[in-house]
């Protein structure tokens, strides 16, 4: 049976049962494949003369693109005929510094046909940024377009330089691919081992990490993903994701195309809110997947200003606020379906298609995952770190991390890969997110989780979103402290301060209080995750305070509060 077939059987089996938790978990297993190039064995033979449009991008201005499967197959054949040209050979790695433009989609399909290797990063990295991953991502090539050239003034290295849009002196126009011969005849076979794409990761508690991915792991492993999005085939899909980061991988090229939907992408330099929700309802998008941050600005509109025509509504990222799920749900009546996973894996954890939703849950394990909850020595726990299995270990786990292979070592102990994130699990099975390991912190010997805390400040209407950290305390050794970012028209002062403490009393239990309110901005990474670890170092470097801050309130300071 040809590679293609294998990887068919195994997608339309996930298709069939999509509705089907029970079935598709106990029945499906990862495809067996030693020789796979998704590009060649499974891209092009769904785009051999077919019109579907594979991917429809909308400019910020207005102005549209469609390509099909088809288009989209022999626009890549010629990049692959123009990067062999220039020199990239199987194994080589390519650093892709692009906006949504149609050239990723080309340069993502290119370069797995030759056998070599995307390292993609956001246009939001320093020089730097970019002169490290050049050098541990062993960079080849760079291609980026005429702003992102800048970011390269001055870098050494023994690297081609490729720029798309306006010509840049010294770097050689993209645009010439376009001249290329339209077939593409690769050179040898390509192993299901080889790698494709290799990410950093998004470094919130230490030096960002870069994590190997094969023609295996995420191709194939992204069925698990596609699964969790609940996708078919002629879908519509939009997933709000920056180039440059896994999720984007996830839900803007693998899931879609392995169901064989449409990927719809807005391109804009800022996000606006009323103009997404408008591009959905006119273009009919089918599912939306979109970070807990873009959700939160969503529900700001008035939703039901806007006819969607949705079915599927994911999150994922971060856990969802529940005021936020259920905004939705009384606008639109669907619920947002959560879901969980990690740069170094597929979605391993979700809400799926037709299944009971609990609140606050991230779902239970996606096909192909076993999950288990570990204590800090490799024991079963009710309360432990999310890790997986890996007697039968799945296709959608990383090959490991470059440069570090003590690292992987640690990370697969005890025969599981341990993802770093605490949880629960109740006895149907339903997982529900507690905090990072080093998030988790202890207040007068009671275990705080910070974002039980941030889902309560989060439900206040004046603010905007929040990050909870453990704050040196005299008495208690530590006390819980809010950095709170307030909603438009909102002012930090102290009557706010005293009204949300009030708040908070109603709904948390004493021992859960947030006993500190600092309204700040709140660091993050450049894919938009909160740097909590800097807040703590901060609070760290602080001591104990005798007194507030500069706009800081503390709840003992109000004595109707005690």
């Amino acid at each position: 049976m040809s590679s293609t077939e294998v990887f068919r059987r195994a997608r339309d089996f996930l298709l069939e049962h999509r509705s089907d938790w029970e079935a598709a978990t106990s029945g499906f297993r990862w495809p067996q494949l030693d020789r796979f190039n998704w590009a060649l064995d499974w891209f092009d033979i769904l785009a051999d003369g077919n019109g579907q449009t594979a991917l429809h991008i909308v400019e910020e201005y207005g102005a549209e693109v469609r390509l099909s499967y088809a288009e989209l197959a022999e626009r890549s054949n010629r990049v692959a005929t123009y990067f062999r040209r220039h020199g990239v050979e199987r194994g080589d790695r390519i650093l892709m510094v692009l906006p949504n433009c149609v050239q990723i989609w080309e340069i993502m399909l290119a370069a797995m046909k030759l056998g070599a290797a995307v390292i993609p990063a956001t246009s939001m990295l320093t020089p730097e940024d970019m002169a490290d991953r050049i050098e541990r991502g062993r960079v080849g090539h760079v291609v980026t377009d005429t702003a992102g050239t800048e970011k390269f003034r001055g870098l050494s290295g023994a690297f081609r330089r490729h720029v798309v849009g306006e010509q840049v002196p010294g770097w050689t126009p993209f645009e010439l691919a376009y001249e290329e011969a339209s077939v593409f005849l690769p050179h040898g076979e390509t192993l299901a081992s080889d790698p494709i794409l290799l990410y950093f990761t998004s470094g919130t508690t230490a030096k960002p990490k870069l994590v190997v991915h094969t023609q295996r792991s995420y191709p194939v492993g992204h069925l698990s993903t596609m699964y969790w999005l609940g996708l078919k085939p002629g879908d519509v899909h939009m997933n709000v994701s920056s180039p440059g980061w896994a999720k984007h991988a996830w839900s803007n090229f693998f899931a879609p195309f392995n169901a064989g939907a449409t990927v719809f992408v807005h391109n804009y330099a800022r996000f606006q809110p009323p103009r997404t929700l408008e591009l959905v309802a006119r273009h009919r998008v089918t599912t939306l997947c979109a970070p807990p941050t873009v959700w939160r600005m969503l529900v700001l509109e008035d939703l039901r200003a806007f006819p969607v025509g949705l079915r599927e509504a994911l999150s994922a990222g971060e856990p969802l606020n529940p005021e936020v799920i259920e905004k939705v749900r009384q606008a639109w009546g669907l619920t947002i379906r959560d879901g969980y996973g990690q740069t170094e894996t597929t979605a391993q954890i979700g809400n799926t298609p037709g299944q009971k939703l609990k609140p606050g849950s991230m779902g239970r394990p996606l096909p192909g995952y076993r999950i288990a909850l570990l204590d800090e020595e490799g024991r079963p726990a009710e309360e432990g770190e999310i890790c997986i299995a890996l007697a039968d270990r799945p296709a959608s786990l990383m090959a490991g991390y470059e440069g570090d292979p003590r690292l992987f070592e640690f990370a697969t102990r005890h025969d599981h890969y341990h993802t770093g994130d605490v949880a629960t699990r109740d006895a149907e099975g339903y997982v529900t997110y507690v905090g990072r390991a080093d998030d988790v912190f202890k207040s007068s010997d009671y275990r705080i989780s910070p974002f039980e805390l941030e889902s309560a400040l989060i439900e206040h209407e004046a603010v905007a979103e929040a990050a909870v950290v453990p704050s040196p305390d005299a008495v208690r050794g530590v006390v819980p402290k809010a950095f709170i970012i307030l909603k438009p028209g909102r002012e930090p002062t102290r009557d706010l301060a005293r009204e949300i403490f009030r708040f908070l009393r109603r709904r948390l239990a004493p021992y859960l209080r947030v006993r500190r309110i600092e309204f700040s901005d709140l660091p993050k990474t450049v894919s938009g995750k909160i740097r909590r670890v800097e807040l703590r170092r901060r609070e760290q470097q602080r001591g104990t305070p005798a007194t507030p801050g500069p706009l800081e309130f503390w709840q003992d300071d109000f004595p109707e509060l005690k």
